[in-house]
């Protein structure tokens, strides 16, 4: 007896959300398909009723990690006010941030990996990290060159800060890339 599309639908629900959970937690070589169907109690073979490959999977499950993560940075602001830079830094560059590496933004969680995956991966990824760039640029009402330096500053000091076993150094290093891109703000604000 064959599943309905909705029990299909599901299935593939299941699939996608595990694996992006696994992709956030362990990197793009951290899913293998026989333990994420385990994992979700569906068998091997089933997987390609929901996936041409692996690769299909994958860049399928990061879409979902890095819209996941974008969802709940939109969530941590008040959507009837315009993005303030200094709120986005001050999200972005916190502890509680650097401490929820699977729930964070899934760029820094995963960008080292995707510059070495396949192009399907990559083209996802790079659509997340435009959109950053221009959600960034719209904040700070700036140019795209100030924009890109500051969203590389941002993922960049939230992953080194997480390299840091020590927390005082790394609550340093957040503090500092912080302090450092407050001034891109600061420097268009007109003197008195």
């Amino acid at each position: 007896m064959g599943h309905s599309q909705t029990d299909k639908a599901q299935s593939r629900e299941r699939i996608l959300a595990e694996a992006a959970t696994q992709l956030r937690d362990g990197g793009l070589e951290s899913v293998s398909v026989g333990k994420l169907m385990r994992s979700v109690n569906l068998t091997h073979g089933g997987f390609y009723g929901h996936f041409e490959s692996r690769s299909d999977l994958v860049a399928h499950a990061l879409e979902r990690a890095l819209s996941d993560g974008a969802a709940r940075a939109k969530a941590a602001v008040d959507s009837d006010r315009p993005v303030n830079f200094d709120t986005l830094l001050r999200n972005y560059l916190s502890r509680q941030h650097r401490d929820s590496r699977k729930e964070g933004c899934a760029i820094a969680a995963l960008a080292s990996d995707v510059a070495r995956a396949d192009e399907p991966s990559r083209v996802v990824m790079e659509a997340h990290v435009e959109r950053f760039i221009a959600k960034v640029g719209a904040a700070l009402d700036s140019d795209d060159a100030e924009a890109m330096l500051a969203v590389s500053a941002m993922i960049g000091g939230l992953l080194l800060s997480r390299v840091l076993t020590d927390t005082k150094r790394s609550d340093a290093l957040l503090r500092a890339v912080k302090n450092g891109l407050s001034s891109l703000k600061d420097d268009k604000t007109p003197s008195p």
